[in-house]
Order: C-alpha cells, then sequence, then structure tokens
C-alpha cells in the first residue's frame, strides 16, 4: 500500500482546489435565493444547514472529486468490515458494530456481534438494577450515588452524555464524575456522599492508568474508612476493564467486572461497556435508543449518495476551511445547555485522532491537518471569545448546535427557547454577513449621531464578517439524536483523516506522556 501512496497535494482535485477563488463574500453569495435550499442535508433526527459556508457549487463538486481520489467511502467500507485499519496498533475499528449487533448480516462478521449482545446484554442487566434502585449496599439500602473514576474517553464520553440526557435520567440515582487526580477533585466528591449509599465504578481498560488508579485507590480507601469491611466492598464497587486479574486484586466481584475489545479506542468507547455510568443514569431502554440513533447515522453515512452525505460533507467543508481557507482552528458552539460538555467530548475525539503529522506510509505530511478545536456553550461564548471571532485577526469557522423544540418543565420555558435560538441564529447571520462601513455609518446616523462621531467610530464599529459557519438542528435532544450526532462528528473525523492519508485511530502523543511520567517516577524511586 505504502508504494501506491499519494500525498494528498498531489492529487487532482487539491490542485484543482488550490486554484479556487475564495474571495466571494458570503454577504453577497448568501442573496442567492437558491443557495440555502441547495445547502440542506438530513439524516437521523439532524439537519445541516451549511448555506453560510464559504463554498459554491463548483467547489463542492471538486470537493467531491478529493473524496473520490482520497478513496474515503472505500476506505469507511474497509473500516466496517473490520479490516486492521489502524495499522501501527495492527488492529481493527470496530465502534460501529457496538451499536449494530443486532444488524443482519453485518460487514464485521456474526461471531463480533454475538461477543457484542453478549457484553451488552450483561452490563445494561446491572445498570438497569442501579436505575431502578435494586443495586444494594452493604447495609442494605438502596445504592443513590454513583462516582464514574476514569480519565479521557473513560470520562469524557459517559459525563457528557449523561448532561446531554439529564432529561431522561432516573430519579433515584446521581452520577459523579471524576478524573483529574488532584486531590480537591475527589475530596469535593466524596464529601457529601453516603458511603454505605454509594457505588465506585473504574473505567481503565488495563487498570494501570496512573491517573485513574491513584483516584481509585482513595475511593476504595474513603469507602473502607466510612466502615465497610472487606468483606462487603465488593457491593460498593465495579469495573469496566480488560484486566479481570487486576480487578479481583482491587476486590470488585467478577459479575461486576464489564469488559471491550481491544478494536474499541478510548475516545470512541461510550457505545461499550465504558458507557455504563450512562445507562445506569437513563435505563437500558434509553441507552438502546442512543445506539439506535448512531446505528441511523452510520447506516447513512455508509449507503447515501456523496452529494447527501452528512459526515462527508461537513468532513470536505472542514477540508477547504483548514487547507484551502487557512483557518487553523474550529469552534463548536452548542445552544442547549444540557449539550455544554460536547465540544470537550469532541474535542478529544478530532484531535487525538487528527492531530498527526505522519501519513500513513511513514512520511512526513506537508499540509496542515486537525484543526485545534475549541468552544462551549454559545451564549457563555458571545459575552467571552465571539469578540475576536467578530473583529479579531483570526479566521474562525463555527459549528452553531440548536434544538428545535423544547422539553423542559416550567411555565417560561418556551421563553428561554426563543431566546436561545434567536441568539443562535443572529450570531450565525451576524458572522456571515458582517457590517460595512457604508451600513455602519448609516446605523449611527439613525442613532441620531453628529457626523464627527460617525466618521471617528465607524472604524470600530464594523465587521469584516465571512465567518463560515454551519447550523446544526436536532429535531429533539434525546437518546436517539444524541446517538447520531455523536455517531456523526465520528464519521467527519475518520473521512478528514482519510483525505489527509493520516492514521485517525492512535494516539502516540498520548502514550508519550504515560512513559515519561513512568518512566520519571522510576528514576525517582531508584
Amino acid at each position: 500500500m505504502a508504494a501506491n501512496f499519494i500525498a494528498p497535494q498531489h492529487t487532482a482535485a487539491w490542485q484543482q482546489l488550490a486554484k479556487l477563488p475564495t474571495t466571494a463574500h458570503l454577504r453577497d453569495t448568501l442573496q442567492d435565493p437558491a443557495r440555502h435550499n441547495a445547502m440542506q442535508l438530513s439524516a437521523a433526527g439532524i439537519s445541516l444547514d451549511f448555506s453560510r459556508q464559504r463554498v459554491d457549487m463548483q467547489t463542492l463538486s471538486v470537493l467531491h472529486q478529493l473524496a473520490q481520489e482520497r478513496h474515503v467511502m472505500a476506505q469507511a467500507h474497509t473500516m466496517a468490515q473490520g479490516a486492521p485499519i489502524n495499522a501501527t496498533e495492527d488492529r481493527a475499528v470496530l465502534h460501529m458494530a457496538l451499536r449494530g449487533a443486532g444488524q443482519a448480516n453485518p460487514p464485521w462478521g456474526d461471531a463480533i456481534s454475538l461477543q457484542v449482545r453478549a457484553e451488552l446484554n450483561k452490563f445494561l442487566t446491572f445498570a438497569d438494577t442501579v436505575y431502578r434502585g435494586e443495586a444494594l449496599g452493604h447495609t442494605g439500602l438502596p445504592i443513590t450515588d454513583v462516582v464514574n473514576v476514569g480519565i479521557g474517553g473513560s470520562d469524557l464520553g459517559p459525563r457528557m452524555a449523561v448532561q446531554a440526557l439529564a432529561g431522561n435520567a432516573g430519579k433515584l440515582v446521581r452520577m459523579h464524575f471524576v478524573s483529574n487526580p488532584d486531590a480537591w477533585a475527589l475530596h469535593h466528591t466524596l464529601s457529601t456522599l453516603d458511603a454505605s449509599r454509594t457505588l465506585v465504578v473504574v473505567l481503565s481498560k488495563t487498570f494501570t492508568t496512573q491517573e485513574t488508579l491513584t483516584l481509585a485507590t482513595s475511593a476504595r480507601e474513603w469507602l473502607v474508612d466510612s466502615g465497610i469491611s472487606e468483606i462487603d466492598i465488593g457491593q460498593h464497587l465495579a469495573a469496566v476493564s480488560a484486566a479481570t486479574d487486576k480487578t479481583s486484586a482491587f476486590g470488585v466481584p467478577p459479575e461486576r467486572v464489564f469488559g471491550f475489545w481491544d478494536w474499541v479506542g478510548g475516545r470512541y468507547s461510550v457505545w461499550s461497556a465504558i458507557g455504563l455510568p450512562l445507562a445506569m443514569a437513563i435505563g437500558s431502554d434509553n441507552f438502546l435508543s442512543f445506539l439506535a440513533g448512531a446505528h441511523e447515522m452510520d447506516q447513512h453515512f455508509l449507503h447515501a449518495p456523496a452529494q447527501h452525505n452528512l459526515p462527508l460533507t461537513m468532513a470536505l467543508l472542514g477540508v477547504w476551511n483548514r487547507n484551502f481557507l487557512g483557518a487553523p482552528t474550529q469552534l463548536i458552539a452548542p445552544y442547549a445547555w444540557r449539550l455544554e460538555k460536547f465540544t470537550a467530548f469532541v474535542q478529544q475525539m478530532d484531535m487525538e485522532s487528527n492531530g498527526k503529522s505522519t501519513h500513513t506510509n511513514g512520511e512526513p505530511v506537508a499540509v496542515a491537518t486537525g484543526p485545534i478545536v475549541w468552544g462551549g456553550l454559545g451564549i457563555d461564548g458571545q459575552h467571552a471569545y465571539f469578540q475576536l471571532i467578530h473583529q479579531g485577526q483570526h479566521l474562525v469557522p463555527v459549528d452553531f448546535i440548536g434544538v428545535r423544540t423544547e422539553d423542559t418543565p416550567g411555565p417560561r420555558a418556551a421563553e428561554h427557547h426563543r431566546v436561545t435560538l434567536l441568539n443562535l441564529n443572529a450570531q450565525a447571520h451576524a458572522l456571515a454577513c458582517g457590517r460595512d462601513d457604508m451600513a455602519t455609518a448609516q446605523s449611527l446616523r439613525d442613532a441620531g449621531m453628529g457626523q464627527d462621531d460617525i466618521t471617528r467610530l465607524t472604524p470600530h464599529r464594523s465587521f469584516a464578517g465571512n465567518v463560515p459557519s454551519n447550523v446544526l438542528w436536532l429535531d429533539a435532544l434525546t437518546p436517539n439524536t444524541l446517538g447520531a450526532l455523536v455517531a456523526l462528528y465520528e464519521h467527519k473525523v475518520f473521512c478528514q483523516a482519510a483525505m489527509w492519508g493520516t492514521h485517525a485511530y492512535d494516539q502516540w502523543g498520548v502514550e508519550l506522556g504515560k512513559t515519561m511520567a513512568k518512566s520519571m517516577e522510576q528514576r525517582a524511586q531508584a
């Protein structure tokens, strides 16, 4: 394969894209009444409006040509078939199998689906005992608090999804997440809890991750110091790990240890037993709906025509912004409080996957790869860093995420929702169109300002605009649509790696830091 590798900048489509004009202003292109309808896509309860991207139909056509020349969808089907596309670790990448175990004739084979279904049934059965208040502590009282101990993909995915699906959560158990080994993080969580009604869940594939074990050991000591004997400690522990010998030594009963496979990357693992905390919070039926939404997006991704393919389109637009408009970052701005953690979740998924400088054939990459992903709740951002996006020196593409419907209890919920979406739409329009000097001067004139002040203030109150953005709409924020949204971004990340010719599923930079910490510790103990 290395002998046939062609770097992206040497493809015909890439070279053609480099010659396309990028000077048209969105203020002008948005005047075309046909543009809006031509730049709408939808799948699995999610709609994409990309009419505010700085592309025209010619640019889109050549971007699709690039995807063909890079064999993006062929690579996607190879992934689904279970080939070891994570070549530096010789592993398959099958997070799609985790939510497609019920599919007839799956491309990854029936054997894997059988394994997935067995483990899914096992951890969902246990999760439901917690969700329904049937899991008891050593005194016979129901478990009311679950402390999730994990880091990276063992924290960000479950934490994000539990908050996002707060409207679907049961009333009998509260979820807590601790990832940082700083002592205060654990103390702050445990200090308010009753140990006799607390379950500590440790998420670590190898059960050797230093940060996680530091936290887990202290949490276990807290349980013992609170009066729980070594005989009873197992009633307050559970684990998600492949290292059953280590979990047993830690005191976790075998029936409370749930596994996953080496073809599940950490940042793609919320669909596996790593999602146990989510299943405890929302129950098995809602968790299965979460998987079903992702599976629906998988099917769309694998089978929809390229021009209607939502993940592929988002990936192509991202490549255009990164490589041809020169945007170094990507802002994700949800306009729903329940999606507050979504940006951090995607940040890991994208930057750990596509923060690469080596092609799949081992040669150095000569083009820009993954952007810096950042952001947070949109309205909070409007009162903080949006100033830089409007008038700063950086081009910052934005993914706005909104929810069309409102299901929050309360007499004024509809008004809150109206204000929230008003701000989303206003920001997307303002960033795209800006306001030129003439319009600014007129607005100041209309406000009754004198000509001297108009002349003085116009440069300060004008906006260049032309900031590209997507607006993603969820029909509603449900387990199904959240699953689809996460899968959408997973596939977008994969497609971009395929176009750049890099590996999306290893993370050797993360491993270097772990190795360095271990080496320094060994030297200090010598």
